[in-house]
């Protein structure tokens, strides 16, 4: 058994807000987005990308729009300084982009961070030193004052040479690492005199980054320390204030989203979520999130499969099939009532004149990021007659009336059951055929019509082959199908009782094809349903007849 919970735990410290602001926000703007995938997400890695998935990945971050981008910690890794310099030297930085580097609170440590950015255009520093209680006690063994030396030794000396750089000043980013165990009182304290150590004003703000290293309580606690931050540090107008939440409790998307309503300017984060333990917050669905919101989220998600597949190559870890708005399946329906819904939200759609999006359980358009439609519905043995009937509309252009879609779900749910798996679009195709498009022992081999008196009656004349023998028959009617049923009767003996007909075209052009489905009254009760495809709407409508009776 798990010890007693109640001992060995202590609930998250809640501060108390006077009043808080954050829940009646509204995001209506992109935060400031910047992707440390190269860095952050790298170093979570079993094997560590190097500088050709790197350069890979780094392609696919400034394509999809990312204007910062935290490229390495190149005072720690040789690797991250040799990809530094690649990016530098190679000509590789759009200068509507900025790098970002990471760098710990030491002199030798800061000294080879400014080597590695020699020649950037522009570029962030971020520096951080670790300012929780439990790290202050337990790992570092020194008190407050201890902890804002530290962090003050390391931005008088970024000052001093950032203002040396041939290139133009730098960026300063601090974080006061392990924000979320930092008491807050003592968060402001550091933050406050690293900003003036800095000379942080208005124009020249610094990035106060406040990072869940572990995320330590509900996402409502973090907004409201957030909000509490933002309201009580000085010089607010003179910071950046960015968030970089973690995800141990598997709320790090609603931490950020909160956090942002609470007055955050700047999320840091990876694609799909990668980082160290259970991974940092995940900025596709963030950005997703905020599209379906209507809000331009200022990334380029339109080609969400190539995105998932670059970063899939580039970590060597899977994107999960469940993956909001990027896993393989997030699109796919298997359940019927879902499949049912559905297809009727598209054919809804169709009808409709109206661009807003509504189809039921598809909170996203799937073509919005270049999805195709054909993914939306897939046939196992738990689907229905919905989603059937739309593989057949979609794949083979059958547009099979409600009666006969419960009909054929019967069939195919059996099929499904025995192959113990998901059915491809042709073998439901082949499960209609082989159920519907029936020619024995009755078929159809010719028939011709003429017009009788001025009554408009039709008299059909039909040459039919009854279990292999041919014979001729002939009836009368008001129409070619009615004639044909009077011909059954009187020539053969079949009585024939039609409940239900339906045709559509298939296709267009000289290609067109005529499909009819025809529901009979069955000899013992019941109904039995028959249909046919042909060129002609006549013979299409008079197979399916024939269909129905090899059925029966």
């Amino acid at each position: 058994m798990m010890p007693a919970a109640s001992t060995k735990y202590r609930p998250y410290p809640a501060i108390r807000l006077a009043s808080r602001r954050w829940p009646d926000a509204v995001i209506a703007t992109p935060p400031m987005w910047c992707s440390v995938d190269l860095r952050d997400g790298n170093q979570a890695l079993i094997d560590p990308m190097g500088s050709d998935r790197k350069i890979a990945l780094w392609k696919t971050l400034v394509g999809m729009g990312f204007k910062e981008i935290e490229v390495g910690f190149p005072a720690a890794s040789q690797t991250d300084y040799d990809f530094i310099r690649l990016l530098i030297e190679g000509g590789h930085i759009p200068d509507d982009v900025t790098i970002q580097v990471l760098v710990q609170s030491r002199e030798d440590l800061i000294r080879r961070t400014f080597e590695a950015l020699d020649g950037a255009k522009r570029c962030i520093v971020h520096m951080y030193n670790s300012t929780s209680e439990a790290q202050r006690r337990i790992v570092f063994g020194i008190d407050r004052q201890g902890c804002i030396d530290l962090a003050l030794g390391g931005v008088r000396l970024i000052r001093e040479l950032s203002a040396a750089r041939s290139g133009g000043e730098v960026v300063f980013q601090y974080s006061p690492e392990s924000f979320t165990g930092t008491e807050p009182d003592f968060a402001v304290e550091i933050v406050e005199k690293v900003a003036e150590a800095w000379g942080a004003t208005p124009a020249r703000r610094m990035i106060c980054n406040l990072p869940a290293t572990v995320e330590m309580s509900t996402p409502n606690i973090y907004a409201d320390v957030i909000e509490w931050f933002c309201a009580t540090v000085k010089n607010r107008d003179s910071l950046i204030v960015s968030v970089h939440p973690h995800n141990d409790r598997g709320t790090g998307v609603a931490a950020a989203e909160l956090a942002v309503m609470a007055g955050a300017d700047r999320v840091e984060g990876t694609l799909f979520g990668n980082g160290e333990r259970t991974g940092n917050v995940d900025i596709v669905t963030l950005a997703l999130n905020l599209y379906t919101q209507g809000v331009d989220p200022a990334l380029d998600l339109s080609d969400i499969d190539t995105v998932r597949r670059t970063a899939e190559h580039c970590t060597g870890l899977p994107v999960h099939p469940r993956h909001p708005y990027a896993g393989e399946l997030v699109y796919t329906a298997f359940s019927g009532s879902h499949q049912d819904a559905i297809k009727k939200g598209f054919t809804a759609r169709k009808k409709g004149n109206d661009p807003v999006w509504e189809v039921p359980y598809l909170p996203i358009d799937p073509a919005d990021v270049g999805r195709s439609y054909e993914a939306v519905i897939r046939i196992n043995s738990q689907s229905g007659k919905g989603g059937i009937a739309a593989v057949l509309e979609r794949d083979h252009g059958l547009e099979i009336p409600r009666p006969l879609q419960i009909d054929f779900a019967r069939v195919v749910q059996a099929v499904a059951d025995k192959a113990g798996r998901e059915l491809d679009s042709g073998e439901i195709m082949a499960a209609f055929s082989q159920t519907y498009f029936k020619d024995w022992p009755l078929e159809l081999v010719e028939y011709e019509t003429h017009s009788e008196g001025r009554n408009g009656v039709r008299v059909l004349s039909a040459t039919v082959r009854d279990k292999g023998v041919e014979k001729r028959i002939e009836g009368k009617g008001n129409g070619p199908l009615d004639a044909f049923i009077h011909a059954l009767e009187t020539g053969l003996g079949r009585k024939v009782k039609v409940r239900d007909y339906h045709e559509h075209a298939v296709g267009a052009g000289s290609e067109a094809q005529a499909a009819a489905y025809v529901e009979i009254a069955g000899e013992n009760g019941g109904s039995v349903h028959g249909a046919a495809l042909d060129s002609s709407i006549t013979m299409a409508s008079l197979k399916a007849v024939v269909s129905a009776l090899n059925r029966a």
